[in-house]
């Protein structure tokens, strides 16, 4: 009796009310973040009179039931069973090497999420608001992801020249790409799984696909044969297709392919159909390349001459070469590397709008070299690349470069657009009994260094804190101890001993040996290449800006300096504009400078390209 009075008078419901924290929490909760499955899927079995334990302990069986039974919509059964066999992946995905059985439950999930985006009744624009997309995408992707990997790990097997293979029972086509890579990657990393240190921003492309970051194979020798080098960090969208143009054939199939995209090149693609968006993470290659190229060490060996640095200038492409993107080049500083750029560069990289109309060359170069050598070996290495890549002269690629030089990298770029005429060859002492035959052979030996006329390709330019005049600095007693310790490289040794010998020969034999300075001894006010050089002209077809740092201001600007670099030396008359930013010499890592920098991109593209950009 008491059960019959309890059972018509007890609640059977009861009511509870979640913080809002915890609701948003239950709202995103997902077999790939919490390991349970999402309340869509629970409240699915539900309806079958499933649970998800009987799922884990039978799952065959249950996903048997999720497919064939009656009363459920198409957009539920498919998302629900994308997420049933994501579990079911996820569960069996804790070997060193991911079995078949693994391979194809990620296959299924990739498959059954593929078939509710793109061949249920709406489309994927109708569900824009709808939880559940959002999380079939996340299990479209993180299945790619794993799949990718796993594939990726058989292609040593299959060699080059194969067209389809077998896999974990479904056929798999050989992937179509447009990467550009000369080979097959001897890395593919999920960008997801990276993190980095020293970027300030991480810049992505919310859209389809999986992001990777394809690693090349590095060379057996870094032979100078040719100047630059192409990336061997490359981004990667992935995107696994499925055979079938109808949903019953796409759940039928066992035919699956991976698109490799290049996400600079393909902001969507065609999916069934429909333009759909690419996804794309443009900082993880950028980082990784960073992270892994040891320019920190490889800078200083450099600026001292010792085994294991640079001894000509390399042209570093932040990406495969696009003839249509406009190229941007830039040259860092004393003692420095690629890594003066880290921001900067990520900042240009992650802009949309810079992206989609540049490209970023970075030179890195010796820094213990003579200005004069590194400005001669810069313009042939950069000459060099763009004959290389156009040698036609016609690519949008290299019309309209622009330059962006840090410190002693802003005083090179400034040589890069100025004419020398012949202002500088009273830097060369006179052999005064030289025969007509010896100094037509001295000129023609010191002409590459001395006699130079403006990039015709480049008509912008940015100097951060350069130099133009020198610094006081350079002649600090701790800049001449390290000056000291600089070897010059032995090119240009032996370049100096030829030229210094010619001299000797038209003086008798007793003239002093020919003095050369080093790159420290370059930088300084006194020194005789920078005051013959400091007021090259520009060329008029050059829109340059100057920005420059102000340390600890105190009196006029006029007197003022950046720590290292007098305000004096820095300006420029005559520039399109000049922006002073309260910092220390490293004024280009400042969010400030990116900003102007940024800035001046987008003018520089105005001008290019006109008002009508596509």
């Amino acid at each position: 009796m008491i059960s019959l009075l309890c059972l018509n008078a007890c609640a059977m419901v009861d009511v509870s009310r979640l913080k809002p924290g915890d609701v948003v929490s239950e709202r995103r909760a997902d077999v790939i973040g919490s390991k349970q499955f999402s309340d869509g899927t629970v409240q699915t079995l539900n309806v079958l009179a499933l649970t998800p334990k009987q799922c884990a302990q039978s799952f065959d069986t249950c996903a048997g039931i999720v497919e064939h039974a009656s009363g459920l919509d198409e957009e539920r059964r498919l998302s629900s069973l994308s997420e049933l066999w994501l579990g079911r992946a996820l569960r069996g995905d804790h070997q060193p090497v991911m079995d078949d059985a693994t391979l194809d439950a990620y296959l299924q999930s990739a498959r059954y999420a593929y078939a509710y985006l793109f061949y249920t009744q709406r489309t994927p624009a109708d569900r824009v608001f709808d939880q559940r997309q959002a999380k079939v995408i996340a299990f479209y992707d993180y299945a790619v992801e794993r799949v990718v990997q796993r594939w990726f790990e058989e292609l040593p097997r299959l060699g080059a020249g194969w067209t389809h293979t077998d896999l974990a029972g479904w056929s798999v086509l050989r992937p179509d790409t447009d990467l550009g890579l000369h080979a097959t990657p001897a890395e593919l990393l999920p960008a997801s799984s990276l993190r980095f240190k020293g970027l300030r921003n991480v810049y992505q492309r919310d859209g389809f696909g999986s992001d990777f970051v394809a690693v090349t194979q590095k060379p057996a020798s870094d032979t100078p044969a040719v100047p630059w080098r192409d990336p061997r960090y490359v981004a990667m969208t992935g995107v696994l297709v499925f055979g079938g143009n109808t949903l019953d054939e796409v759940l039928d199939t066992r035919q699956v392919q991976l698109l490799a995209r290049d996400p600079y090149r393909d902001a969507d693609m065609s999916i069934a159909g429909r333009s759909v968006p690419l996804g794309a993470n443009f900082t993880a290659p950028y980082g990784l390349w960073l992270a892994r190229s040891g320019f920190a060490m490889q800078s200083i060996r450099s600026l001292l001459g010792r085994q294991g640095g640079l001894d000509s200038p390399r042209v570093l492409l932040m990406q495969p070469y696009d003839p249509n993107r406009r190229t941007v080049v830039m040259l860092h500083g004393l003692a420095s590397s690629p890594e003066a750029w880290v921001n900067v560069a990520n900042e240009v990289l992650g802009d949309e709008e810079l992206r989609r109309h540049y490209q970023v060359w970075q030179v890195y170069y010796p820094t213990n070299a003579p200005i004069a050598v590194n400005l001669m070996q810069i313009r042939r290495a950069l000459d060099e690349t763009i004959r290389h890549f156009d040698p036609q002269g016609t690519a949008r690629a290299t019309q309209h470069m622009m330059l962006v030089g840090h410190s002693m990298g802003g005083v090179i770029a400034r040589l890069l657009v100025s004419s020398s005429g012949d202002r500088l060859w009273s830097l060369v002492p006179q052999g005064k009994s030289l025969s007509a035959a010896q100094r037509a052979k001295l000129r023609q030996q010191l002409a590459p260094y001395l006699q130079f006329s403006p990039m015709p390709q480049v008509d912008s330019a940015v100097f951060l804190a350069a130099p133009h005049r020198g610094t006081p600095m350079a002649r600090h007693r701790i800049a001449r101890w390290v000056a000291e310790l600089i070897r010059l490289p032995f090119g240009v040794l032996k370049e100096v001993t030829g030229i210094s010998d010619l001299l000797q020969q038209g003086d008798g034999g007793k003239g002093a040996p020919l003095h050369v300075s080093n790159s420290v001894d370059n930088l300084s006010d006194t020194d005789p290449f920078i005051v013959a050089s400091e007021n090259l002209p520009i060329s008029p077809a050059v829109h340059y800006h100057s920005i420059i740092g102000l340390y600890k201001a105190n009196g006029p600007l006029a007197q003022s300096s950046d720590g290292v670099v007098p305000y004096a030396s820095a300006h420029l008359a005559g520039a399109d504009s000049e922006v002073v930013i309260p910092s220390w010499h490293s004024v280009q890592e400042t969010p400030a400078a990116i900003l102007e920098v940024r800035r001046i991109m987008r003018l520089h593209l105005q001008r290019a390209d006109g008002d009508n950009r596509q």
